[in-house]
């Protein structure tokens, strides 16, 4: 890489859980390299599956360009929100009837809080207790100052009847039927990916608006700031980051993330534990 190449000012769009952070836990090194990187004229930008209501505090302290969030769904780019879009009314109410018919376990994921019927934060708790137990600090110590739990729970708001509810996106975290069959009926206008927890397996996965995607929200930045498209870096590890490397003129995949990200991948850094995204600014020259 020539050095005209390492100093080209660049736009980074960083996934969060698996990517930027772990279980909420971001390394030192990671926040370093993103001030860095900003204080030398390049661009850096959450880019998350999670709805804003869903990003912790602690991580946007880190100081972004931009959020984007709910999977491309809501875009702010220096406190102006660029775009915010939701379910069909009468398609939002179809997904939470037929998700209460079959005793689904879910949350529905708006910018201002998560929504979900009376009595599903005990279902998570036992769902997601076992997944999130013992999570390890990057420097092996268990961590408990940071609660995952906390992340979905703190935010939500709960009532017996969903069907007024506007959302961009559903979370399932426990279906007793397989999330694909009871999404049959819907025909093209729902997608559906798994669940970043792969440990849920089938009966757990993310229900989203066809043809919402990252990529669609870098587009969406990409247009108002007038970036090259060549000069975006995209950085992921799970199935909702597939679109995003795919677009950028650089994707960078995490080791032992989803199958297909690393299809589609350019290169390949460590995770949150390995300080990958900071391994992956140094490659990149993006830290002087």
């Amino acid at each position: 890489m020539s050095s005209q190449q390492t100093v080209r000012p660049r736009a980074i769009f960083l996934d969060i859980d698996g990517t930027y952070a772990d279980h909420g836990l971001a390394p030192a090194a990671h926040v370093e390299a993103v001030r860095t990187a900003r204080a030398l004229g390049h661009l850096v930008f959450v880019c998350t599956g999670r709805p804003l209501s869903m990003v912790p505090g602690h991580i946007l302290e880190t100081g972004f360009d931009g959020v984007i969030t709910g999977a491309g769904a809501r875009v702010e780019l220096n406190g102006e929100i660029l775009k915010d879009t939701r379910f069909e009314p009468d398609l939002a109410a179809r997904l939470v009837e037929t998700l209460d018919a079959h005793k689904a376990a879910y949350i529905l994921e708006a910018p201002e809080a998560l929504h979900g019927r009376t009595g599903v934060d005990q279902r998570l708790r036992q769902v997601l207790g076992p997944v999130f137990a013992g999570r390890p600090r990057h420097d092996g110590v268990l961590s408990t100052d940071v609660d995952p739990l906390e992340d979905i729970l703190g935010p939500m708001q709960y009532s017996d009847d969903l069907r007024s509810a506007s959302f961009a996106k559903i979370s399932c975290f426990d279906s007793p039927v397989p999330l694909a069959e009871l999404l049959d009926t819907f025909g093209p206008e729902v997608g559906l990916i798994p669940s970043s927890l792969s440990a849920l397996g089938d009966r757990a996965g993310e229900i989203y608006m066809a043809g919402t995607h990252k990529a669609v929200g870098i587009q969406v930045v990409e247009a108002r700031l007038g970036l090259d498209r060549a000069d975006i870096v995209a950085i992921g590890d799970s199935a909702n980051d597939i679109e995003m490397l795919e677009y950028a003129g650089i994707g960078i995949a995490v080791e032992g993330g989803h199958p297909d990200v690393l299809a589609v991948a350019d290169r390949f850094t460590p995770g949150p534990a390995g300080n990958g995204v900071a391994l992956a600014f140094a490659e990149l020259g993006l830290l002087g």
